[in-house]
């Protein structure tokens, strides 16, 4: 009986484990894009004008603010348009695209994994408007 409950223990966090980057419900069946921005990894899913951001890796993150800008610009770097509104929490964001007026073009498809480092000179920790990525597939 007890090695039954070891095993049972082993394939529960084994479940748990394979859900931590699974598409919501409205997302399923899309591929993700891995992107990483500021050393924050994330899984990005687009449907017409809304996307998902998952953050896969480990990291610090006691509020939704540091997480949150760079959940966005991983949405607009996937999708490709300007993100509207953001909402979620550190695991999981949910993004508003404006594409202006249709779908969004989707620089990126598929399992493709890219890294982006600012640019210009200023750090992504000021939470600038001006600051920008230089992304590239890797």
């Amino acid at each position: 009986m007890i090695r039954h409950f070891a095993r049972m223990r082993y394939v529960l966090a084994f479940l748990l484990l394979a859900a931590c980057n699974t598409a919501s419900p409205g997302f399923r069946g899309i591929d993700a894009t891995r992107i990483t921005i500021d050393g924050s990894t994330f899984d990005v899913r687009v449907r017409e004008l809304r996307a998902e951001a998952i953050r896969i890796n480990a990291e610090y993150a006691p509020r939704f603010g540091p997480i949150e800008g760079r959940a966005a610009r991983a949405m607009a770097q996937v999708s490709g348009c300007r993100v509207a509104r953001v909402s979620g929490d550190q695991a999981l964001a949910f993004g508003a695209l404006d594409c202006g007026g249709g779908a969004p073009p989707m620089r990126y498809k598929g399992h493709v994994e890219i890294e982006c480092f600012p640019i210009g000179g200023l750090a992504p920790e000021a939470r600038h408007p001006d600051v920008q990525y230089n992304c590239t597939p890797i």
